[in-house]
């Protein structure tokens, strides 16, 4: 039995590295995948041009332009005097936000009543917008912030030994990701969308291809058994989707300096796990299947919707309640928490046990049924 399985195996490696267009799936999605997530998709705002209305001209006003521009977030490009020029500079997109400052800003700040600033943001991309906001009200805070300080130390002074109020403020500190770079939450998921994407096309367009050139024919007829074949057929795949996941690790290790706070071999085991779907799926779709062109029409198809659901992307958590639910059937998800709870936080199984039973389950299911309709076809 297993001296046949290996023929199977060798032979399907054979036809997959000697097939020009199973090796650009091998090496090329995971390269781009690889530099686009990497390099190209940035999330992380720096360097945001915002003009800059000062119709108090004090030096309160320009103290408070010096923090900003000291931010290292924003750099002032334009100084409109008029609201119109401020309308046309948001309407060309050539600034992603305005700071207006009110006249008597200056008086308010010494006599410690609030004083109003007005921050203006271009809401086009709100993910920018929002961010943009925050830095402003950040730096906002901390100006204030220093200037109660400020005030206090006079009174006290003043006051012929009358201890300042108290004052409460908050320091945040953040774990796991200090830098909040976009690169460091987006590179462990090219991990899930490898192993995926590589071994559900593969798997399915390998016995796909066996049926369109009329091979499958002379395998049956052999004296290889159904489960025999099913093996043979599987587990090469199984082997390369571990191949990729050595190859993105590594890269992400050297290449991108992402840290690895969890066991290696945990993650392997972990992959191991997924491939039991990822394998199963792609078996699945090569018996609705007839022609390679299908098996990857019909791997996108599935792959795209479970990805946009995986939390790759987009938070789960904000997603409608019924999309949540739904969630709960893709396997994507279990596997993405678990690659980055193992990158990031360096988790072990004590907290991912429950995402690992549900892969172990999901994996088992989902073979087992197309591993069944798999041998249906066949007789």
């Amino acid at each position: 039995m297993w001296e046949r399985i290996r023929e199977i195996m060798r032979k399907e490696f054979l036809q997959t590295l000697r097939n020009p267009r199973m090796r650009a799936l091998l090496f090329i999605p995971p390269i781009l995948q690889l530099l686009i997530f990497g390099y190209a998709v940035n999330l992380d705002i720096e360097n945001v041009r915002i003009a800059w209305m000062d119709s108090d001209q004090t030096p309160e006003s320009r103290e408070l332009r010096a923090a900003f521009e000291g931010s290292g977030y924003f750099h002032i490009v334009a100084e409109p005097q008029r609201g119109e020029d401020m309308q046309e500079l948001l309407d060309h997109s050539n600034i992603e936000g305005v700071i207006s400052i009110f006249p008597g800003f200056s008086r308010d700040m010494q006599r410690g009543t609030s004083a109003a600033v007005q921050i203006l943001v271009d809401g086009t991309n709100s993910n920018t917008a929002s961010i943009v906001s925050s830095y402003a009200n950040q730096i906002l805070a901390a100006y204030a912030q220093k200037a109660r300080a400020v005030r206090n130390r006079r009174g006290a002074i003043s006051d012929a030994g009358i201890a300042p109020k108290p004052s409460v403020y908050a320091q945040s500190r953040v774990w796991f990701n200090p830098d909040l770079a976009s690169r460091v939450y987006f590179v462990p998921g090219v991990v899930v969308n490898i192993i995926a994407l590589v071994t559900i096309i593969l798997t399915s367009m390998s016995i796909v291809r066996e049926r369109e050139i009329g091979t499958m024919e002379q395998l049956m007829v052999t004296p290889i058994r159904p489960v025999e074949l099913m093996l043979g057929k599987l587990l090469p795949f199984g082997v390369i989707g571990l191949f990729e996941v050595s190859l993105i690790v590594s890269a992400a290790l050297l290449i991108f300096g992402i840290p690895m706070r969890g066991s290696l071999l945990l993650l392997f085991g972990c992959s191991a796990l997924f491939l039991l779907n990822t394998l199963g799926v792609g078996l699945f779709l090569s018996t609705v299947s007839q022609t390679q062109q299908q098996a990857m029409m019909a791997s996108f198809f599935f792959f795209m919707p479970a990805l946009l659901l995986s939390g790759f992307s987009f938070p789960i958590a904000n997603m409608p309640i019924a999309v949540q639910y739904l969630t709960y059937l893709n396997p994507l998800r279990y596997f993405m928490q678990i690659v980055r709870g193992l990158f990031l936080k360096g988790v072990g199984i004590e907290s991912l046990w429950q995402q690992m039973a549900a892969l172990f389950v999901f994996g088992v299911l989902i073979l087992g049924l197309s591993a069944m309709r798999f041998h249906k076809r066949l007789d």
